[in-house]
């Protein structure tokens, strides 16, 4: 039977609710559907001819960390936005998403056993991503009377005797360094 062949860790994960949410949402008329990061508009075309001009130069494999030109971009808009200096080649990681990289750092970061503390509500991957580590997610529930933001007291209160890390997949408005 196939899905003797599929591991523990997998079968235990619950079914993904941002994948039912897409489903039901696509059965409805007049609705954008934000499920999955799509928007509700095509790409302009500037954007799309400069995909079109790149594949035409390169279609090699990039560094695994992304392009050097693209994180030394970023650096400096980092910079220019903050005022935090990173290293392009050693402290930033091109992922195709936000979900491909949470999965990385949990892969790399977290063990069997380790709590995770997120916000709650959250995007629904993000806990998957965390539980195919081994870890588990503790959720810190956010308010819209406090603009949905946690406190360090929300995050104190959600500490238990085992290690615990903080996932911040939330929008970040001001660096965390």
């Amino acid at each position: 039977m196939v899905s003797e062949r599929i591991s523990s860790r997998v079968r235990s994960m619950p079914p993904s609710g941002i994948r039912r949410f897409f489903d039901i949402a696509a059965t409805m008329e007049n609705v954008i559907s934000l499920s999955v990061g799509e928007p509700d508009f095509i790409t302009p075309q500037h954007i799309r001819d400069a995909g079109h001009r790149s594949i035409e130069t390169s279609t090699a494999y990039t560094s695994n960390s992304g392009l050097l030109e693209l994180r030394e971009a970023i650096a400096a808009h980092l910079f220019r936005l903050y005022g935090v200096r990173y290293d392009p080649r050693t402290e930033i990681l091109i992922t195709a998403g936000v979900s491909e990289g949470l999965q990385s750092i949990a892969l790399g970061l977290f063990d069997p056993g380790d709590e995770v503390i997120m916000t709650d509500p959250g995007y629904v991957a993000y806990s998957g991503c965390i539980m195919l580590s081994g870890a588990r997610p503790v959720g810190v529930p956010t308010y819209e009377a406090n603009a949905f933001q946690i406190t360090a007291t929300d995050i104190e209160a959600a500490i238990t005797e085992k290690p615990a890390l903080l996932c911040w997949a939330t929008q970040v408005t001001r660096p965390v360094r």
